[in-house]
């Protein structure tokens, strides 16, 4: 209708709209190709954030570790972090690496992945737990590595305030805590061995008493020849309130002449 109001051949009319299609097109794609560096550019940003504060935080509650001088420290912690934060970063951007699937068709479930970085975090903090007599080391390390998992989670994920506010939690808890706790009363648990010549064994029951005069019970004793035969060794458990008894303890029996060796192992962490 419009060709013959302005006078233009059919053909002339039907190129001109094709044409008019094809700038469009072209206006459309330019705008999509302005627009998809933008956002690239963004989440490139949002990715590089969110790993950088993984190593900030990891490796601030690693140092602590580090300064007590404990077996998992500043690098075991940033790399758990930054694990834990990089697999959530996979669930959170699941559209971008699988673009052969429709996406409609894409179900993300973060919660799957945390639970399974959790319990594979939960194998690593078992490694560094270990017994030493009658106490148990490495709980304190173990549950940090583990809680360090959940931080790089919430880091992931971009919850930044949970995380922050955990992170300053988890640091209160393993310095501060460790001088509120140290006012607290508890046990003072130690491996004691006396050993006497074996012609100049002093009686158990002298024994008991002496360790009883610096505040301290017996918990476990037992007897052993050692050297041929040619000493005799008490060895016991003593436990106490008072952490102070063992340096009177050994003081006295530093001056007693019968005893040829004598060992007090605190045990604890």
């Amino acid at each position: 209708m419009w060709q013959i109001e302005i006078g233009l051949p059919w053909p002339l009319w039907k190129n001109l709209q094709c044409s008019s299609k094809a700038l469009r097109f072209l206006r459309g794609h330019a705008d999509t190709q302005h627009r998809y560096p933008a956002r690239m550019s963004q989440e490139i940003l949002i990715v590089v954030a969110r790993i950088g504060a993984a190593v900030l935080i990891g490796g601030i509650i690693g140092l602590e570790r580090r300064l007590r001088g404990r077996p998992a420290g500043f690098r075991t912690h940033a790399l758990v972090c930054i694990a834990s934060a990089l697999l959530m970063l996979v669930t959170v951007y699941q559209g971008e690496w699988m673009t052969a699937v429709p996406t409609e068709a894409i179900r993300t479930d973060p919660t799957r992945m945390a639970q399974g970085i959790m319990t594979g975090i939960g194998f690593l903090g078992a490694g560094v737990i270990f017994k030493e007599g009658l106490t148990v080391r490495g709980l304190t390390t173990s549950a940090s590595i583990w809680v360090t998992a959940a931080i790089g989670i919430l880091i992931g994920i971009g919850f930044y305030l949970p995380a922050l506010v955990g992170t300053v939690a988890i640091i209160l808890v393993l310095s501060a805590f460790r001088a509120i706790e140290r006012t607290l009363p508890s046990e003072f648990y130690a491996h004691h061995a006396l050993k006497f010549a074996r012609d100049a064994v002093m009686p158990e029951d002298d024994v008991r008493k002496l360790v009883g005069r610096y505040g301290f019970s017996i918990a476990n004793l037992s007897y052993r020849l050692t050297d041929d035969s040619m000493s005799f060794e008490y060895r016991m458990v003593i436990r106490s309130r008072d952490r102070s008894g063992a340096e009177r303890l050994s003081e006295h029996l530093r001056s007693l002449p019968g005893v040829k060796e004598f060992r007090i192992t605190p045990t604890g962490d």
